[in-house]
């Protein structure tokens, strides 16, 4: 329940924005609402697990909940746009601590085999908010208030931390632990600085060549050079350098980190084309990504079977095939392709992503000491943070300017101060056929670039997945009891 609304509450705001700028008259600060939970989970998902690592993970995953809970109640009664991303803030570094935790306490509760078929279900049920968050803001928006958007997490939340206060056992040494405050200033410096340029890419305008933007990026570099230096010589290092001289931990970084910045952006930006092309409603469009989960979800299941028993590099590599042949046949897109067509490409990503979602978190988990699983875990979701919102970021900018590029040539057919509206509301009605014809056409254009742009990140992760060690989970962890022993 933690993770589902952790995540719920990055899509579900998006369909109650209109409505909240409207009450709260606060158009300028519109793009901050996400930015500002992003930047929050981003930068104290790294931290909040190594705090778990020092102090216990039901201890700090009770107080994230507690910050959820907190920062849904300033968010649902925030008079204001300025307490409302309060209110997100706090939200945010809860979440930081929800999502990570939750799959740790679950890898230390269960046997190795069971573990596996059991996080085999987590990683699409990730999914599940992005494809349910639309319809549920809408319905409460609609039916409710906007308020309850964020209210609605207060009776969950609570329920889910009964739960876990009741149900969970756990054992922690009591002696004094030391927390590494420069290295934790050193990694919000460095992950604020670099978030804050692609948020104002995005809101404010600015271009990735512009001075502040580049000045963020070099400020960013800056701090992490420094957070290298005081992790390498910190008693409790945020996140331990020896994380990275385990193979399985860089390998899964670097191929979350791609994936994410290879295809969040071209996912996520879909329904734009399934609205303006191919005539589909906005609820339609929003799920034709179900066909995704029908492809994740039975493939995500069978590999968390499989990976107890077949060396998982062998699962990556041939899993890892599908997702090109996915994007190679959306790179073939047109004015005229069926809701088949894009339902059979986006059910092979799904199939072939399944390997991912049913073993990454476990090889993580499997390739460190306990007392490093919940920074290790919380690492590598890190890195897929950080591909993903960086991902979201560039290629909307590419789409944008695609799209503008496109347009301006039909500039001459269009009534004025039209191309600007096609940028970013879609084509308007009244339009000659032959006209409406060649925008489809420019946007058919500007989404096989960017599937195109995807194809080669996931032909890139294809061949990171080699670098994987061969071997099978559960041969690993006999051999540790064997040598404990």
């Amino acid at each position: 329940m933690g993770l589902i609304f952790a995540e719920l509450d990055e899509t579900i705001v998006s369909t109650a924005m209109p409505t909240i700028i409207r009450e709260l008259h606060g158009l300028s600060l519109y793009g901050w609402v996400a930015g500002i939970y992003m930047l929050a989970v981003t930068m104290f998902m790294p931290i909040l697990g190594k705090l778990a690592d020092l102090y216990g993970r039901k201890r700090v995953y009770l107080a994230c909940m507690a910050l959820f809970i907190g920062g849904s109640i300033v968010s649902g009664l925030a008079p204001s746009m300025t307490f409302l991303l309060l209110g997100r803030g706090i939200q945010g570094i809860g979440a930081g601590g929800l999502m990570p935790l939750a799959l740790v306490i679950i890898g230390e509760t269960y046997p190795l085999e069971q573990r596996a078929k059991i996080q085999s279900l987590f990683g699409p049920l990730m999914i599940l908010p992005q494809l349910l968050g639309p319809t549920v803001g809408g319905y409460l928006v609609s039916h409710v208030s906007w308020h309850w958007v964020f209210l609605i997490n207060i009776p969950v939340g609570l329920l889910a931390a009964a739960v876990l206060a009741m149900g969970l056992t756990e054992t922690r040494g009591e002696g004094k632990k030391s927390i590494d405050w420069a290295g934790a200033t050193a990694l919000i410096a460095a992950l604020m600085s670099l978030l804050l340029a692609p948020v104002l890419v995005d809101n404010q305008g600015y271009s990735w060549s512009s001075p502040i933007v580049l000045g963020l990026l070099a400020f960013s570099a800056l701090m992490i050079v420094l957070l290298v230096r005081i992790e390498a010589k910190a008693k409790e290092p945020i996140i331990p350098l020896h994380l990275f001289a385990n193979r399985n931990v860089v390998v899964l970084s670097a191929l979350v980190f791609i994936l994410m910045l290879g295809m969040m952006g071209s996912i996520a930006s879909f329904p734009f084309f399934a609205q303006n092309v191919m005539g589909l409603t906005p609820t339609a469009s929003g799920y034709m990504t179900l066909a995704f989960m029908a492809g994740a979800i039975p493939s995500s299941i069978v590999n968390g079977f499989l990976i107890t028993k077949v060396a998982y590099r062998n699962l990556f590599i041939g899993s890892f095939v599908l997702p090109i042949i996915g994007f190679f046949l959306l790179t073939q897109i047109h004015v005229s392709t069926t809701v088949l067509f894009i339902v059979v490409s986006f059910f092979i990503l799904g199939v072939g992503l399944g390997a991912l979602f049913g073993g990454d978190n476990l090889i993580v988990q499997e390739s460190v000491d306990k007392k490093d699983s919940g920074i290790a875990l919380s690492t590598v979701q890190l890195f897929q943070s950080l591909g993903a919102t960086i991902g979201l970021s560039v290629f909307g900018s590419l789409l944008s300017r695609h799209i503008k590029t496109g347009v301006e040539q039909l500039s001459d057919q269009l009534p004025p101060g039209t191309a600007d509206h096609i940028e970013t509301g879609g084509i308007p009605a009244g339009l000659s056929a032959d006209v409406v014809e060649q925008i489809k056409t420019a946007f058919t254009h500007a989404f096989q670039n960017m599937f195109s742009i995807s194809l080669f990140f996931v032909i890139a992760a294809f061949f990171i997945c080699w670098f994987l060690k061969k071997e099978v989970l559960s041969k690993r962890e006999e051999g540790t009891e064997e040598a404990a022993a």
